[in-house]
């Protein structure tokens, strides 16, 4: 295992699922790990199960993404802990599914407010410092941003979006010897994808248990992700020996993609 002692790492969506995975990862490497999201107490108890883990220091601030605001607040606080920034994870996003047209404006607004917006106003606010420490940049964005459904328009777009950007934030990246990579995770078993198989069970008068089944025999996957499995892609990303590793979106699906692109 790569140690990451020293590195000060940032994690957006770090309250649960992937980006919590990606911060224990982290915190078992020797990193000092800062956990950004909206939900105090559940930040709270995912800062508490990193020192289970012996992190040698983790903190959290609670803000709402969402808003310019919100970003500031906590690239401030995590700045102002550590006086730097080494690796930049940006796991924030809670897109809906919905059928169109009958799905509401706010709920396409809100898709890009959180996921997007949040990725460019951070990388924004951290750059400065992951420029001056030669850092790692690691947006997780989904496969939906090649595979465009019906019932799921919000999340379709704003990952593409997320990934279009992170490609040209790549570029810039070049120019600052900054490492920027993006993962397209595959179904993972998160709250998010809880809340994904309810909704379709929702819209097609099925169980969640019966979407699911259906969406594993559809992908012609063996299981479900975890949120493991796409933490120790991060943490491989931002060791030394995948520098040469730049740019690109890895897809992690367990085989889901036929596709070749």
């Amino acid at each position: 295992m790569h140690s990451f002692e020293g590195k000060r790492v940032f994690v957006s969506g770090g309250s649960k699922g992937i980006g919590l995975a990606c911060a224990k990862r982290f915190a078992n490497a020797g990193a000092k790990v800062f956990l950004s999201s909206s939900n105090e107490e559940r930040l709270s108890g995912a800062a508490a199960s990193l020192d289970v883990l012996g992190a040698p220091e983790s903190a959290f601030h609670a803000s709402d993404l969402r808003s310019m605001e919100g970003c500031q607040s906590a690239a401030d606080a995590f700045l102002a802990k550590w006086g730097g920034c080494d690796i930049f994870v940006h796991s924030a996003g809670a897109t809906k599914g919905g059928i169109f047209p009958d799905q509401p404006d706010e709920e396409m607004v809100d898709g890009f407010a959180l996921k997007f917006h949040a990725g460019v106003r951070l990388s924004r606010l951290l750059w400065p410092s992951l420029k001056e420490n030669n850092g790692n940049v690691i947006n997780i964005v989904g496969g939906f941003s090649r595979t465009p459904a019906a019932d799921f328009m919000v999340g379709g777009a704003v990952n593409a979006a997320l990934a279009n950007f992170t490609k040209a934030l790549g570029e810039k990246g070049l120019i600052d010897d900054v490492n920027v990579t993006w993962i397209h995770p595959g179904l993972t078993v998160t709250e998010r994808l809880e809340t994904i198989f309810a909704d379709r069970a929702q819209q097609q008068g099925k169980t969640a248990e019966q979407v699911e089944k259906e969406a594993v025999a559809a992908e012609g996957i063996r299981r479900l992700g975890r949120p493991e499995d796409v933490a120790e892609l991060v943490a491989y990303l931002c060791s030394p020996p995948a520098r040469h590793i730049h740019s690109t979106g890895i897809v992690i699906d367990g085989g889901g993609a036929k596709g070749y692109y």
